[in-house]
């Protein structure tokens, strides 16, 4: 594999683009129409942000390695307030399957009990929620503003985890719980 990675501003418009991220695509990059000049991940991160940058990972099928290690990174950093062991499991099998230790099938079983887990965690949510809606009012402005700062601070560490994989093919240690 060949560090930083990169792509081209036609490999992405060939998955269909919006509009406003074509514009401003073109505007980063000082041009009128997309070519085949090569651009690196980081460069597309800074010109039009990480959000963006991840949708167009799928311009590069070929580093799925990559961006499944990314999205197994992401998830390990909340890894701790998962309390049904299917999403830890479905975490460990992503993982495998992107280091080739795992098949198809195991990634299908494990994203089908993770998708069972999920459901079950919603469920129960929401009959928590509907019984606790009176306290929530008294609780929505202190968290609030905290769960803004948290995300900010996740975003940020996404960013340069990101940005770290595309142009070293390295991610950072995994730090449950406390974003660096």
């Amino acid at each position: 594999m060949t560090y930083p990675l990169t792509t081209t501003l036609n490999r992405i418009w060939a998955h269909d683009p919006c509009d406003e991220g074509k514009d401003r695509a073109l505007d980063a990059a000082g041009k009128t129409a997309p070519d085949d000049e090569l651009i690196t991940f980081a460069q597309i991160v800074e010109a039009v942000g990480l959000q963006d940058a991840l949708w167009c990972c799928r311009a590069e099928p070929q580093h799925g390695r990559e961006w499944r290690l990314f999205a197994v990174w992401c998830a390990r950093q909340v890894q701790h307030l998962m309390t049904d062991p299917r999403s830890v499991e479905a975490l460990n099998v992503a993982e495998k399957y992107a280091a080739g230790e795992a098949t198809d099938n195991h990634l299908a079983a494990a994203r089908d009990a993770a998708r069972d887990a999920a459901r079950d965690a919603a469920w129960d949510a929401a009959w928590h929620a509907a019984r606790d809606a009176a306290w929530a009012a008294a609780r929505d402005a202190a968290w609030d503003a905290a769960r803004d700062a948290a995300r900010d601070a996740a975003r940020d560490a996404q960013k340069a985890a990101f940005l770290q994989l595309v142009t070293t093919g390295t991610l950072p240690a995994v730090r449950q719980g406390v974003v660096a």
